[in-house]
């Protein structure tokens, strides 16, 4: 019996995910368990297993595609297996005679397969549909122009009932743009209206006039390049790249942390030769495992926070959260984005077991091999720009948390001892709050703790 492969939930807050790579093709054998394909989630890149046995028969959609979870991408089966009813779920079909859209459902419950088609009303108002649906709509556009099933043009369906069929991204680019349905024709099964014909025509849109060196043919592009100060005078040339499903992720939540999160910051500046002489003695009793400035800053951040459970909270809509241990995010820096591992329990781990953790924790990240539970969940976040000689800035926080830490460099600077200029090793931090969870002299009462503590390092052990 064939295996239908759907695109899985590979972390909580994953809504789509894009094929990065096939590690199987076609006529490939495929053995329960072994990796099939990567995919992109909303925070990693992650392996998905086979979960059957047999060959890759059929591949739905191509590296680089998104598709929505619970999609059919693929299907496994016996070399001479009959899947050709389960290769007809993988694009959309066209309605027949109603004006409602049927839904196909693969064999298994978690696998809502393929995108609806939307009916818009005729008279051009476009109902508009969630992002799932939306991103649901452009797999299956993908799909049926792979499939062969998107190149002949058709009239949409609006004369007998009155209404167009559109896929939801397609409905959701045309109201963003301004283009009305009504006079497009669907290139689309069954003259369904997709992606590419609202791009046609918001490229026809465009006002006529000199191509820019963006649009030019090669050929003129080429003779702009022999005259610079006519290429100058241009708009610059420019390419488009993707954006990976990390990104589009991190621009999702940054955006809607500034909506509706109303940040207030605090910003103090530290001694911290005390610490750094510290961890130099620690480093000299354990060659084996290095200590940074980072790991003692995650300790004091953990235990300031223990002494100010008002910080270490969130918001709930009715209610305010209080966690009971310090769940530290730390930010790490990948190729394409930002990821944020959590070290569980801080306040109640060692430097030495913080420091170790660290390490695997980003190792892995920077190789995508974090499992969902090792990047969600903290309860307060510190990103640290200071080896990027960064002295002071600030961050956004990351919902749920009510507060995250920006760590600047730590440099010599000169400060005023019992009345004499001294020079010092000085850093910046910077805090964000949430002002719904924290007030402004709550916020300063933890800074006061966390720069009493990191001065005094001692504090840690007494």
């Amino acid at each position: 019996m064939a295996t239908q492969v759907i695109m899985p939930k590979l972390s909580p807050t994953m809504e789509e995910g894009q094929l990065t790579r096939w590690l199987k093709k076609e006529g490939d054998k495929v053995s329960m368990g072994e990796p099939l394909a990567e995919i992109d989630t909303d925070k990693a890149t992650m392996e998905m297993q086979a979960l059957g046995n047999g060959v890759l028969r059929k591949i739905l959609i191509k590296e680089g595609e998104s598709a929505p979870l619970g999609q059919l991408i693929a299907i496994i089966g016996e070399p001479d297996e009959d899947i050709s009813a389960l290769g007809q779920g993988s694009s959309a079909q066209a309605p027949a005679s109603s004006d409602k859209s049927t839904e196909t459902k693969p064999e298994l419950a978690a696998a809502a397969a393929v995108s609806n088609q939307s009916p818009v009303p005729a008279a051009g108002e476009v109902d508009k549909s969630s992002e799932a649906k939306a991103r649901q709509g452009a797999s299956a556009d993908a799909r049926g122009s792979a499939d062969g099933n998107g190149s002949q043009s058709a009239k949409p369906e609006a004369a007998s009932s009155g209404r167009l069929i559109v896929s939801p991204l397609a409905a959701r680019m045309a109201a963003e743009a301004g283009v009305d349905l009504r006079s497009l024709s669907g290139s689309g099964p069954g003259g369904r209206i997709v992606k590419r014909d609202i791009e046609a025509a918001m490229g026809q849109s465009k006002t006529a006039g000199a191509a820019t060196p963006a649009q030019m043919p090669q050929r003129h592009l080429r003779a702009v390049e022999s005259f610079p100060s006519q290429q100058a005078a241009g708009p610059s040339p420019y390419h488009d790249e993707p954006a990976s499903e990390i990104r589009r992720t991190i621009a999702r939540r940054l955006v809607t942390s500034l909506g509706p999160v109303p940040h207030f910051f605090l910003t103090t500046e530290i001694e911290m030769d005390r610490a750094a002489e510290m961890r130099r003695g620690i480093n000299d009793l354990d060659p084996d495992l290095q200590i940074s400035i980072n790991d003692i800053i995650i300790k004091v951040a953990a235990a300031a926070l223990m002494a100010h459970p008002q910080v270490n909270a969130s918001f709930q809509d009715k209610s305010l959260r209080y966690y009971e241990r310090a769940d530290i995010g730390v930010a790490v820096a990948i190729e394409d984005g930002l990821i944020t591992p959590v070290v569980r329990s801080a306040d109640r781990k060692s430097l030495r077991e913080i420091a170790r953790e660290v390490r695997e924790l980003a190792e892995r990240a920077r190789h995508r091999k974090l499992r969902p539970e090792e990047y969600t969940g903290a309860t307060f976040s510190i990103s640290n720009l200071g080896m990027f000689g960064i002295d002071e800035f600030t961050a956004v926080i990351n919902p749920p948390e009510a507060a995250i830490l920006a760590v600047g460099a730590m440099s010599p600077r000169p400060v005023v001892h019992d009345g004499e200029i001294v020079v010092r090793q000085m850093m910046r931090v910077t805090m964000s709050c949430d002002h719904r969870v924290i007030d402004g002299a709550t916020g300063a009462k933890y800074l006061q703790t966390f720069k009493k503590i990191l001065e005094n390092p001692l504090y840690l052990v007494v």
